[in-house]
C-alpha cells in the first residue's frame, strides 16, 4: 500500500504517518510536509521522485502530475484500467491524507491584502481530494485529523479501510471541499463589493455546538456560526457560567441583542419567545434596568436580559432575585458577578462589542418547504429629518423622543405589532396579532394590568406597519394616548389623520415599514 500525504494543518501527521510505516505503508509526501516527516526520521519519498517532475512556480504546481492522478483514479476491478497503469510504469495510491491551504485563517487576519489571499487558494490539494474520492471503492481519502484513529485502527484490525468509512471520508471530502470554495466565492464577493443576491446561492457555515433539542424535544438541532469576523453577535460571546445554550436561548438572544444595538444610551432589553417584553433607557444601566423589569415584571421570568453597559452590583442584586434563562452584557463588575454565579443555571454571557450593528450585506434566509427566501436585513431604522408630521398637533420634544424609541422597539416586535411607550420605557407591547386593532387593544391592556390602570396616559404608539382604518386611533384616544408613528401609506390615511386631529393627537408617518415575520 502508499500513501500520500500533504497537509497544512500538521496536527498529528507525525504520529499517524510512523504508525503508517509500521504497517508497511509506503509514504509519499510533498513540501512542508516532506520536511516535518523527514526531521522525525519517518521515511517518505518526495513527490518530485515519484512523477520525476519538479515541484515548480514556487509550490503552485507539485501533484498536478498524471501519475499521481492515474495512480488515484485507477478502479482496482476494471482490467483496462490495471493494464494502462501497468503499460505506463504507474503505481496505485491507496491512502490520501491532504487538508488544504489555510485560506481562512489568511482572510481572517487583520489588513490582509487580495494578493496574500488569492495566494492561498489552493488547487492540487482539493484536485487530489477529488481524484481519491471519487475513487472511495479502492482509495481513502481522510480530510480531518479527528479520523486518523479510526483509519488506524481499520488498518491494523483488518488490513484495510472498511468500505462503509471509506464512503464516510468521501462524504467529508465534498463537504470540505464544497465549504473551501464557498469562502473563497463569498471572499471574492465582498471584495468586488457587490450586494446584489447571487444567481446561485451557497454558504458555508461551521458547527459550534450539537443542542440537546430544537425548539421542542422531538426535534434535532445544533449551532453554527458564519464563517468571517462577527463581532458584536451571540457567535462571539465568551459563556462565562450557567449550562449549555439551547436552541431557543440562542434564537431568543439573537433577536434581543439586534434590537439592543439600535440604542447607544444606557439601554437593558428584555425578551421572550423572541420578542421584546421590556425596554428600557436610562442615564445609566441600573436605571435602564429597572425601566426594562418595571415595563413586565411577569413575561421577563424565565426570559432573556441584554445590557450594553456592563452589569453594575444594584442590577445584579436585583436580577439574582428572579429566574432568567440568559443575561449578556459587554462585562460585569466582580461583585455582579459573585452575586449572579450563585444561580446555577442562569447563563451569563460577555459580549465585548456588544454595540456593533449586524453588517448591512448579510442575509435574512427563511426555509420554507423544497426551498429557501432571502432577503437583506431590515438594517434600517429612520432619518429624523424625513420624519413627516401629518396632523395639526406637531409631537411635543419629549414626544418626538418617546415615539422614536417606541420605533426601534416595534422594529423588533413579531407582526401585527404595536409598542408603547413613555419617559424611554416600554409600557406595553402587543406582538404577533392577525389584526392591528387587536394589537393596539394588547399592548394596551398589557399597560393596565402590568404597571397601571393609567399608564397609557401620555404615552406614545408606534406601528410596524400603516393602519388600514381609522379603529387604532380611536382606541389609542380612549387610552390617553397623545402620539403616534406609523410608517403611512394605506389607501385610507386620511381618516386616521381626520381622527388624529379630532382628538389632538400628533402623527408622524416615517414612510418605512418593518414587518417582522
Amino acid at each position: 500500500m502508499r500513501a500520500l500525504i500533504s497537509v497544512s494543518d500538521k496536527t498529528g501527521i507525525v504520529d499517524f504517518a510512523r504508525e503508517l510505516v509500521v504497517l508497511g505503508i509506503e509514504i509519499i509526501s510533498t513540501g512542508g510536509t516532506y520536511g516535518k516527516l523527514k526531521e522525525a526520521g519517518v521515511p517518505a519519498i518526495e513527490v518530485s521522485e515519484l512523477t520525476g517532475f519538479p515541484e515548480c512556480l514556487d509550490g503552485r504546481v507539485k501533484t498536478l502530475h498524471p501519475t499521481v492522478h492515474a495512480g488515484l483514479l485507477a478502479m482496482r476491478s476494471n482490467p483496462d484500467h490495471m493494464k494502462q497503469l501497468l503499460d505506463l510504469n504507474i503505481e496505485t495510491i491507496d491512502l490520501v491524507v491532504v487538508n488544504l491551504y489555510p485560506f481562512k485563517a489568511t482572510i481572517l487576519k487583520d489588513n490582509v491584502q487580495k494578493h496574500e489571499a488569492v495566494e492561498n487558494i489552493d488547487i492540487g490539494g482539493p484536485t487530489m481530494l477529488r481524484s481519491a474520492a471519487k475513487n472511495y471503492q479502492d482509495v481513502a481519502v481522510v480530510v480531518d485529523p479527528r479520523d486518523y484513529q479510526q483509519v488506524l485502527s481499520e488498518l491494523k484490525e483488518k488490513n484495510q479501510v472498511s468500505l462503509d468509512t471509506k464512503f464516510y471520508l468521501m462524504q467529508k471530502v465534498f463537504e470540505h471541499t464544497s465549504s473551501y470554495d464557498t469562502m473563497i466565492a463569498d471572499y471574492l464577493k465582498k471584495e468586488r463589493q457587490d450586494k446584489s443576491l447571487p444567481e446561485t446561492l451557497t454558504m458555508t457555515f461551521e458547527k459550534v455546538q450539537d443542542m440537546r433539542y430544537g425548539e421542542n424535544p422531538h426535534q434535532s438541532a445544533a449551532f453554527y456560526r458564519e464563517i468571517g469576523k462577527k463581532k458584536g453577535s451571540i457567535t462571539d460571546a465568551v459563556q462565562l457560567h450557567g449550562k449549555e445554550l439551547s436552541f431557543n436561548n440562542i434564537n431568543d438572544t439573537n433577536g434581543a441583542l439586534e434590537l439592543l444595538k439600535e440604542f447607544t444610551e444606557p439601554t437593558v432589553v428584555g425578551c421572550k419567545h423572541g420578542n421584546p417584553c421590556g425596554v428600557g433607557s436610562a442615564e445609566d444601566i441600573y436605571g435602564a434596568w429597572k425601566k426594562a423589569f418595571e415595563a413586565d415584571k411577569t413575561s421577563i421570568f424565565g426570559g432573556i436580559v441584554v445590557a450594553n453597559r456592563e452589569v453594575d452590583c444594584a442590577m445584579a442584586e436585583e436580577m439574582k432575585e428572579i429566574f432568567l434563562e440568559v443575561v449578556v452584557a459587554p462585562s460585569y463588575s466582580k461583585e455582579a458577578l459573585e452575586l449572579l454565579t450563585i444561580k446555577k443555571n442562569i447563563r451569563l454571557l460577555a459580549l465585548k462589542d456588544i454595540e456593533v450593528p449586524q453588517d448591512e450585506n448579510a442575509y435574512d434566509l427563511k426555509k420554507v418547504n423544497g426551498g429557501l427566501i432571502v432577503q437583506s436585513i431590515d438594517s434600517k431604522l429612520l432619518v429624523e429629518e424625513d420624519l413627516k408630521v401629518v396632523t395639526d398637533r406637531v409631537p411635543s420634544a419629549k414626544e418626538m423622543e418617546d415615539l422614536i424609541f417606541a420605533w426601534k422597539v416595534v422594529k423588533f416586535v413579531k407582526s401585527n405589532g404595536i409598542a408603547l411607550a413613555k419617559d424611554k420605557q416600554s409600557i406595553g407591547i402587543g406582538p404577533g396579532q392577525v389584526n392591528r386593532i387587536w394589537a393596539t387593544k394588547q399592548s394596551i391592556e398589557h399597560a393596565k394590568e402590568l404597571i397601571s390602570e393609567d399608564a397609557a396616559k401620555g404615552a406614545v404608539l408606534a406601528s410596524d406597519a400603516f393602519f388600514p382604518f381609522d379603529d387604532c386611533v380611536e382606541v389609542a384616544h380612549q387610552a390617553g394616548i397623545t402620539a403616534i408613528i406609523q410608517p403611512g401609506g394605506a389607501g385610507r390615511d386620511e381618516d386616521s389623520i381626520k381622527k388624529c386631529n379630532e382628538y389632538g393627537i400628533a402623527m408622524v408617518f416615517t414612510g418605512m415599514r418593518h414587518f417582522k415575520h
